[in-house]
């Protein structure tokens, strides 16, 4: 009888084990959006070396059209746009700081591509850019066709790499980390172009003369911002796409591109 006893309790005690465990899901599953506000502020990937995006001005501060967008976010979910925490991102290291959960989510002049969509989600898009090639400009190069055989300098991890490499698989590819790094190699004629999102282009020949834009672009691409799968994310992902929306229909998107791009576009 007292192994009979024995087992009931042991069978029982198994059968409410996945039942605690799904518990736990749930609650875990509705998390970050309450972890964000009992914390009290977002903490955000932003790109340093993308201007007129992300970058750091004179005063050592974090300025640009991505950080505008996510301190307005933040004031409107949040109550206060300085409700927020910036971390530096490079285009090979962002998908992991939104993985591992070192930040809540990034705005880093990120590409929708399906590929990057099997590893973490996306809002809706917030901007169209176009990606494009800068040389020198007493280069030779004068349209997209002449870069076969030629060094062309990319981001590594950026969506202008694969498309450079898809595209011109007989020209060779010279990859850096940071914008920073891959300007500097042009500038020091390391490469015969550099190709990139034009707005970021914009922003490096407007502080910077002798380079040029060619008119073409490779291709037309969708920003968004990234987030961590899972379903204690969603409501999260729901929270900022209402808003997003919100800020496209009074027109706040509208004045930050003004505010950050209408002068690029000009140039």
């Amino acid at each position: 009888m007292n192994n009979l006893k024995k087992f009931l309790i042991i069978f029982t005690g198994l059968l409410f084990i996945p039942i605690l465990a799904n518990g736990c899901t749930k609650k875990q599953e509705t998390e970050l959006l309450q972890t964000i506000q009992s914390r009290g502020k977002m903490i955000v990937g932003v790109r340093y070396d993308t201007k007129p995006f992300g970058f750091i001005n004179e005063k050592e501060e974090v300025k640009g059209f991505d950080v505008d967008l996510c301190k307005e976010l933040a004031k409107r979910i949040l109550g206060d746009e300085n409700a927020i925490e910036f971390q530096q991102v490079t285009s090979s290291n962002r998908i992991f700081s939104i993985t591992s959960g070192t930040v809540d989510f990034a705005a880093a002049t990120m590409t929708i591509t399906n590929k990057r969509e099997r590893i973490i989600d996306f809002s809706i898009p917030y901007y169209i850019a176009g990606q494009a090639v800068m040389v020198p400009e007493n280069s030779n190069i004068q349209s997209i066709g002449d870069l076969s055989g030629k060094k062309i300098i990319v981001v590594l991890g950026s969506t202008s790499e694969k498309n450079i490499r898809e595209l011109f698989p007989a020209a060779m590819v010279l990859g850096f980390r940071t914008y920073t790094d891959a300007f500097s190699a042009l500038k020091n004629g390391r490469g015969d172009a550099l190709t990139t999102d034009d707005t970021i282009i914009y922003g490096f020949i407007s502080e910077n003369k002798g380079f040029k834009m060619l008119d073409e672009r490779l291709t037309r691409e969708s920003y968004g911002l990234g987030f961590k799968k899972g379903k204690e994310v969603s409501s999260l992902i729901e929270t900022i796409n209402f808003t997003l929306q919100e800020m496209m229909e009074d027109g706040t998107i509208t004045g930050l591109e003004e505010k950050w791009t209408s002068d690029l576009n000009k140039k």
